[in-house]
């Protein structure tokens, strides 16, 4: 017994000695009971945040607030909330103020700049933009040939590209980073010298064979299916075709080099006419290259005059764009927003459609160059390619360059801790989302220890299903187009074919949840099912804040379609503003499209957040009816990634907030993003 004494005794003496001992008094620390209740806080509002109910994180960070005034990293969260919540002022106040004290150094203060940037309306731009080299692909790696004079190229909507090798008489399609996803050689006797590539509007590939004299069709696998035309001067013969080019009917456009004119086929490849020779009015084309085709008008360009001719869909001469001499050699036209973009020798060229105006866009300098083609891809750069160089050349504005990616950590989900699942967002300066990332262009550290097993296990780029939620205008001018009303949403509902969730709000004095589950279940919809009834005043801003707050959990490919007549009641906005209502939908990547009632030109208010959101506007007696909305809402580009990984972080039971950085790297341009999350508690 005297020895089990003297045991515990010197025991408590040495565990007290290294209790008082320096290193463990410094590391104990002992938290007051403002701070606990602030950790607390500041737990539930992370987690309340990451659950998409921005509200509730707002409260619980502002509490924190209270408990530790002027907390730096409660500051930043308390401005993530209110960024997500559309109210981007308020944000970037709290944001400023975390700043000023000297927290989040360069990354913060460039978010505040992008943010600020953004919320300025419209570019403030009347001419184009410059663009500047942001990397190139070579058509040779090592001792491989990748391809050789490339001549034209088409951006897909997956962030990939089509590209046509003139020298070796092949398709390949690249991704985001160069990298050949697949190669297509043509039919069974090869491509012979092809110089163009269009998508057609059932998918297939349409290619032009300049010394084939032919057009060649293939499905986007790589299989020929058919040829279109012969060599020769007759209708529907060619020689030496170059450029093309559809219209709205699905008829093809062909610049016929050695014909000196433009051959017309129809969707199914039987010619049609041709046009583009001497009359009385036009001395005739010589060296026919670029072609496009908006609305009914057919801009060609002429390689030997060095001008850009008009023409209507029949063939009709009607005068010029450009003047002659103006370009050097020009080569394919693509559209670009209100311009034609034209690469001419070492130069792109943006022309204005409506004025004729040219703009230099870009310039590769004095070295040997031979720009034959320059298309707009769905990240807002520009690709060229460079015959003579043989390089594909990746340009973007110059802001963009500077500024780097706007990368987001939008949600961790760590419920299976230590597997952890993060959904990042990734945008350039002006909101447009960059697709494509592979998962080489993702870097995740947690606090700045690179994690384990990092995945990317979806794009949300590739989603195939939207959900949707129809707002229907319950105001009493709108109420007088009930039969229109119940026509669209069966439409709409059956064009969704089984997939995503279909949501209905009424839009009335107090806005109504109606219905949300499977598209099917409004097959039978009727009008007067609607529980919200007809009112002299609907109040659109919380409606579209009640329609977007189921959206933000539900697929990561998301719309608002608003079915109006287009007339806005009073005080349809007075809870919140335009712009907030913008930014809500915006920064939580939700579509708004509306689908009107009537002929006219909807109200000021509507126009402004069509123009200022994603999405579209559509007549609802349309002739190619409404299915097309459902279409464009799952076609809207999403730059959301999900990636997963396996931590290696103490979570001290659950209780320690641990770190996570993002990085994202794509050619020369980069973003990064902080953040953090909790393990469940143990």
């Amino acid at each position: 017994m005297m020895k089990k004494s003297v045991l515990k005794f010197f025991l408590i003496l040495f565990a007290a000695a290294f209790l008082c001992s320096p290193a463990v008094s410094q590391s104990v620390v002992t938290k007051s009971g403002a701070e606990g209740l602030a950790e607390q806080e500041f737990r539930r509002g992370v987690q309340a945040f990451y659950r998409g109910t921005y509200n509730d994180a707002v409260l619980e960070f502002e509490k924190a607030l209270s408990y530790l005034p002027g907390e730096n990293l409660i500051l930043d969260w308390l401005g993530r909330a209110y960024y997500m919540s559309g109210l981007e002022s308020t944000a970037l106040r709290e944001w400023q103020a975390a700043s000023a004290a000297g927290y989040g150094g360069l990354l913060l203060q460039n978010k505040i700049e992008i943010v600020r940037e953004r919320r300025v309306t419209g570019d403030g731009q009347t001419v184009p933009p410059q663009f500047t080299e942001a990397g190139t692909f070579s058509g040779v790696s090592g001792d491989n040939l990748v391809f050789s004079q490339p001549v034209s190229v088409l951006p897909v909507s997956d962030g990939t590209a089509w590209v046509l090798s003139y020298g070796t008489n092949e398709l390949l399609k690249l991704d985001v980073n160069g990298t050949v996803v697949s190669r297509i050689t043509g039919p069974v006797n090869g491509f012979d010298r092809p110089v163009d590539v269009m998508r057609l509007e059932n998918g297939d590939l349409l290619v032009s064979e300049s010394a084939g004299d032919r057009l060649c069709v293939i499905s986007q696998n790589g299989f020929f299916k058919k040829y279109i035309g012969t060599r020769g001067r007759g209708v529907g013969e060619m020689v030496g075709p170059q450029y093309l080019a559809s219209d709205s009917t699905g008829n093809l456009y062909v610049t016929d080099f050695g014909n000196s004119r433009v051959d017309v086929f129809d969707r199914d490849g039987k010619g049609l006419f041709f046009f583009g020779g001497k009359t009385d009015t036009f001395a005739g084309l010589q060296g026919p290259t670029g072609i496009v085709v908006i609305g009914t008008t057919v801009y060609v360009a002429d390689s030997v005059t060095g001008a850009v001719y008009r023409f209507d869909t029949a063939g009709n001469y009607l005068g010029l764009l450009v003047q002659e001499k103006t370009f050097t050699r020009p080569e394919s036209l693509k559209p670009w927003k209100n311009y034609l973009l034209v690469g001419d020798g070492n130069r792109i060229v943006s022309i204005d459609t409506v004025t004729g105006a040219t703009y230099e866009t870009a310039g590769t300098g004095s070295a040997p160059s031979r720009i034959t083609c320059a298309a707009p891809d769905i990240n807002g750069n520009i690709l060229a390619t460079d015959f003579r160089a043989n390089e594909i050349e990746i340009l973007s504005g110059m802001s963009e360059l500077v500024g780097g990616f706007f990368v987001q950590i939008q949600r961790v989900m760590a419920d299976n801790f230590p597997n952890v699942v993060v959904e990042l967002k990734v945008e350039n300066r002006h909101r447009q989302p960059v697709v494509g990332l592979k998962p080489a262009n993702f870097l995740l550290t947690e606090d700045k220890r690179p994690v384990t097993s990092l995945q990317l296990t979806a794009a949300a780029s590739n989603d195939t299903a939207a959900d949707i939620t129809l707002v229907i205008d319950r105001s009493v001018s709108s109420s007088a187009y009930g039969e229109a009303v119940q026509a669209a949403v069966r439409e709409i509902g059956e064009a969704m074919n089984g997939k995503g969730t279909l949501r209905i709000v009424s839009a009335g004095e107090i806005p109504v949840k109606e219905y949300s589950g499977p598209p099917a279940g409004v097959s039978g919809f009727t009008r007067n099912a609607l529980a919200a009834p007809v009112s002299d005043t609907c109040s659109l801003d919380t409606a579209f804040r009640l329609a977007a707050n189921d959206l933000i959990n539900g697929q990561q490919k998301r719309s608002i379609i608003y079915i109006t007549d287009g007339a806005v009641t009073q005080h349809a906005f007075d809870k919140y503003s335009l712009n907030t209502i913008c930014s809500y939908l915006n920064n939580n990547a939700i579509g708004f499209s509306v689908v009107l009632l009537t002929q006219k030109a909807p109200a000021d208010e509507i126009d402004y957040i069509c123009r200022n959101t994603t999405g579209g506007r559509y007549y609802v007696y349309r002739a190619e009816g409404l299915s097309g909305v459902v279409k464009d809402s799952i076609d809207i580009p999403s730059g959301v990634y999900r990636l997963s990984f396996v931590s290696t972080m103490a979570t001290d039971m659950g209780r320690k907030f641990l770190p996570l950085e993002a990085e994202v790297y794509l050619l020369n341009r980069s973003g990064r993003d902080e953040s953090g999350y909790y393990a469940p508690l143990q």
